[in-house]
């Protein structure tokens, strides 16, 4: 057995106690020690099926290989078994990379207005949408915890969660799909604020946090100050009569978060609050270690054209990602929703890379 698959066998292992620890009723009377080990149970699952699955065309094959000496068919069979083994050998390999520990997690997706004005807050409404529609497709929960209007109907600033339904796999999780979505957004068309007809260009960026549970992100109440203040609408227009909005500063870190979008301030600032454990494990993930800092280098820090990710052309109704050179002609479906195949490519590219890495060590 190699080394690698030596691992796998100690993940066997460990799926088998957890499916144990689930079977107990005892585990259940702590819901956040029944969700880890749900979860990394959900993590385990199909890495331990592919592993039985090789092992099991390994001795399907040692047989057939024996039965052979007195029947040539069965050497022909045992041929084909050994093909079949060395595909799930190198599926189990893949399984066995080390994936992003925040992968099963679910996401707040922040998307922020940016070059462009007016039509990049149009735009960023845009992405939402997209992103609403993507989700409803995989089966996720959403909910808008805090959106800015723009005087046009566009968006200034939004905040989505992005749950999945119960305990997935990693790979089926929203954070696991959605983490290459940060970055820039840049968007080509005849804005509705042009008279002449000129194709203008404009960005929008979207941030994709991992949601922290409360057992996370460790907060000190006395590190928070929290205003309240009244909400208002475009232009200024007030929405409501009562200091509803919430604004929420962690003051050792100096994170500022606002959410107005709720009627009720105590909804608002919930909120709020899962807006602030989020950033707060990214910014923690940065600062503990260079790989979790790389995973996030190319999402946006300031809304500038030159860390453009992805370009969206209307006229041609052509999409484009700039990193892993996808391209194709069905805009309008991936603003419907259709946005897997872009994210399979982007996926695909980095799964490709990390198996490079791993040849190389």
């Amino acid at each position: 057995m190699s080394q690698d698959f030596a691992k796998a066998e100690t993940l066997s292992i460990e799926y088998a106690e957890l499916e144990t620890k689930l079977s107990d009723p005892a585990t259940h009377s702590d819901q956040n020690e029944a969700r880890r080990i749900g979860k990394r149970h959900a993590e385990l699952k199909p890495v331990v099926a592919k592993y039985r699955e090789w092992k099991q065309l390994q001795e399907d094959e040692l047989v057939a290989r024996e039965m052979g000496a007195e029947d040539a068919a069965m050497l022909a069979e045992a041929d084909e078994l050994a093909i079949a083994r060395e595909e799930a050998a190198e599926k189990l390999q893949a399984l066995l990379i080390p994936r992003d520990p925040l992968d099963g997690n679910d996401v707040i997706l922040e998307i922020k207005a940016g070059a462009g004005g007016e039509e990049s807050a149009l735009f960023a409404g845009d992405l939402m949408r997209m992103y609403l529609k993507y989700a409803e497709k995989r089966g996720w929960v959403t909910q808008l915890l805090e959106a800015e209007e723009s005087d046009m109907g566009g968006y200034k600033d939004i905040a989505i969660s992005v749950k999945a339904r119960g305990v997935v796999a990693p790979e089926d999780a929203p954070y696991a799909n959605l983490k290459y979505e940060g970055g820039v957004h840049r968007v080509q068309r005849v804005p509705v604020t042009e008279s002449q007809g000129r194709i203008h260009t404009s960005a929008a960026g979207v941030l994709v946090l991992p949601e922290a549970e409360e057992i996370d992100v460790s907060i000190d109440p006395n590190d928070l100050r929290i205003d309240v203040y009244r909400s208002s609408g475009p232009g200024g227009q007030s929405v409501n009569t009562t200091d509803s909005a919430v604004r929420i500063t962690h003051v050792p870190t100096g994170v500022v978060v606002s959410c107005q979008n709720e009627k009720s301030q105590l909804q608002n600032k919930e909120s709020a609050m899962r807006i602030l454990r989020a950033r707060l494990l990214a910014l923690a993930e940065e600062e503990a270690a260079a790989a979790a800092s790389d995973v996030r280098k190319s999402q946006v820090r300031t809304v500038d054209r030159s860390e453009r990710i992805r370009t969206y052309n209307f006229p041609e109704n052509r999409i484009a990602d700039h990193r892993v050179g996808f391209k194709a002609n069905n805009l309008d479906a991936v603003l419907a929703g259709d946005l897997e195949p872009v994210v399979a490519a982007c996926i695909e590219a980095d799964m490709q890379a990390k198996l490079t890495d791993v040849g190389a060590k």
